[in-house]
């Protein structure tokens, strides 16, 4: 039964592992974002996302549709236009990071799950087995103590049988 315990515990625990570097890699991702692994981690974090397929493809249509307003209402040369073009790339972003931290959160949260469903099974696996060994050691004592006992009823047996025999009571 303690094999099959931990072998039990060595699948979980691969099955698992998966969801675990998932969760270190999310939360790794989490403090490059905040800063929190340095300037240097933030500005590539930033930098990746400035670069990713995702927000080019935002800005290229947001910007496109932002153009393609002002050409239909003629105000393509106008302030209106520049400032809305200034600000969207900054506010694009703010919003891509926003939801790259979401989903790296969401990433960490699996992996601390995953670690704390571990970490559960072990400590059950643990105290199966520490009673599996108590009873077999329960077991085993009372074997022994039983064995005592039948030793003692036998000497006891001889040493009545010899009572008796000296005491003339055959």
């Amino acid at each position: 039964a303690m094999l099959m315990q931990m072998q039990t515990q060595a699948a979980l625990s691969k099955m698992l592992k998966p969801y675990r570097k998932a969760g270190e890699k999310g939360l790794g991702g989490q403090l490059d974002l905040l800063g929190l692994n340095g300037n240097d981690a933030q500005a590539a974090a930033i930098k990746a996302l400035e670069g990713s397929p995702q927000f080019t493809s935002l800005v290229k249509s947001g910007e496109n549709a932002l153009l393609q307003n002002a050409s239909a209402t003629g105000g393509l040369r106008g302030g209106n236009t520049s400032a809305a073009l200034a600000q969207f790339r900054p506010q694009m972003l703010s919003q891509v990071i926003e939801s790259q931290y979401g989903k790296l959160a969401g990433l960490s949260a699996l992996g601390q799950n995953a670690a704390a469903m571990q970490g559960n099974n072990m400590t059950n696996s643990t105290n199966q087995i520490s009673g599996l060994m108590a009873n077999a050691g329960q077991i085993q004592g009372q074997g022994i103590i039983a064995q005592g006992q039948a030793y003692a009823d036998m000497f006891g047996g001889i040493a009545k049988g010899i009572g008796q025999y000296q005491g003339g009571g055959f």
